[in-house]
């Protein structure tokens, strides 16, 4: 992809993978430091590769069909959209890629991992989904849309963590996620309400 100057982000490649990969690192440490049991992939190798993959797919295209009901999602969800072009068309293809990749492992060793590991330990499984899924909404807030969205893929991750006791199948599925979210937001930016680029 050719990134013209007008499209650059404002935020370095090097600064984005920094930050997104500083998330694992603070999610590894919570997980050692308090001692949170993580299931690395407890559905087993194949079946985490092969559902998280599943997942990623059946979760973004779900959404894509949800984003078409009129009136479903209450405020502007285009102005978001159009945000995250700019943003996302100021990388090149191998960031875009290494950035989704960092936010799959490292937001899931986060929000499930520590998060919802921590809170599976000291309640309940559904409040450990709940808290952390909610948690996941709050980070990704930019409008009260987008944090319903986000707080739902949150759901969505949570509980097929607590189902498969597989944080690699999550890490898959969101990486993987984001990479079609990512392609399609550029690819066709009008499915989007994006025009001419901006």
């Amino acid at each position: 992809m050719t990134v013209s100057n007008r499209n650059r982000s404002k935020v370095s490649p090097i600064t984005a993978l920094v930050f997104q990969g500083g998330i694992g690192v603070v999610g590894l440490l919570v997980i050692l430091v308090a001692d949170i049991p993580v299931q690395v992939s407890g559905a087993g190798l194949l079946p985490s590769v092969f559902y998280g993959l599943l997942g990623a797919m059946c979760t973004y295209g779900a959404l894509l069909l949800l984003s078409r009901i009129p009136g479903l999602f209450p405020d502007n969800l285009d102005r978001q959209m159009r945000g995250l072009y700019r943003f996302a068309s100021g990388y090149s293809w191998s960031v875009l890629l290494l950035l989704s990749v960092f936010a799959g492992v490292g937001e899931e060793l986060l929000f499930r991992g520590a998060v919802q590991g921590w809170f599976a330990v000291h309640t309940d499984t559904t409040t450990a989904v709940l808290a952390a899924s909610v948690l996941f909404g709050l980070v990704h807030y930019a409008s009260f849309t987008y944090f319903v969205v986000a707080t739902g893929l949150g759901l969505v991750l949570g509980l097929a963590y607590a189902i498969t006791d597989s944080i690699l199948l999550v890490m898959i599925w969101h990486g993987v996620y984001d990479m079609i979210a990512l392609f399609c937001l550029l690819r066709f930016p009008e499915w989007f309400g994006i025009k001419n680029g901006a």
